[in-house]
């Protein structure tokens, strides 16, 4: 926020480092304006890096450092003001400082495990987003922003067992024992 409070002192904008071709999926993304937004679809396994650029709107911005964050967060659209973080990770991008043009500050996470999948419900929205904090003094100015990714774990198909057990008897008497295969070469 600036100093009356209207509007912004900086512009964030998000350039994540993805492969050409990247699947993208369509999302509602919810928060004050509901908006549908196009993100691309991560691994769970992959890394996940690219460049935050910040550009101040005015002559100068003071802040008492700049950090990233990568966010795995469950909401519960009943509950709205409670979210529960499952993952949280940090990343320092820059020291106490003043900003007179536009800088570049390139991020990764790397080796992180995003176990649960991304998932969009009626009830329940499970996200992982990453959010770029510029502090300021006594936090008037603190400004935030956020962007969504959206996770994806391919795991193999199960095995399929074709054989079907079925166990017939009387109890220390008699006990048989079926097994049908049903393989289809």
């Amino acid at each position: 926020m600036n100093f009356l409070g209207f509007g912004s002192s900086a512009t964030v904008l998000f350039k994540l480092k993805a492969k050409k071709n990247r699947p993208k999926k369509k999302v509602v993304v919810t928060g004050s304006k509901p908006r549908v937004k196009e993100l691309c679809i991560y691994q769970g396994t992959e890394p996940i890096a690219g460049e935050i650029v910040i550009t101040p709107k005015g002559r100068k911005l003071e802040h008492i450092g700049v950090k990233i964050e990568l966010v795995g967060q469950i909401e519960l659209f009943y509950d709205r003001g409670n979210h529960y973080e499952f993952t949280s990770l940090v990343r320092e991008l820059a020291p106490p400082g003043i900003m007179t043009t536009s800088q570049i500050f390139a991020f990764s996470f790397e080796n992180v495990e995003k176990e649960h999948e991304s998932y969009n419900g009626l009830n329940v929205q499970l996200r992982y987003f990453l959010r770029v904090t510029i502090s300021s003094q006594y936090g008037v100015n603190t400004i935030a922003q956020e962007e969504d990714l959206w996770i994806q774990n391919l795991n193999p198909p199960p095995q399929i067992n074709h054989s079907i057990k079925m166990e017939v008897g009387i109890e220390e008497c008699l006990h048989i024992e079926f097994e049908y295969d049903k393989s289809e070469s």
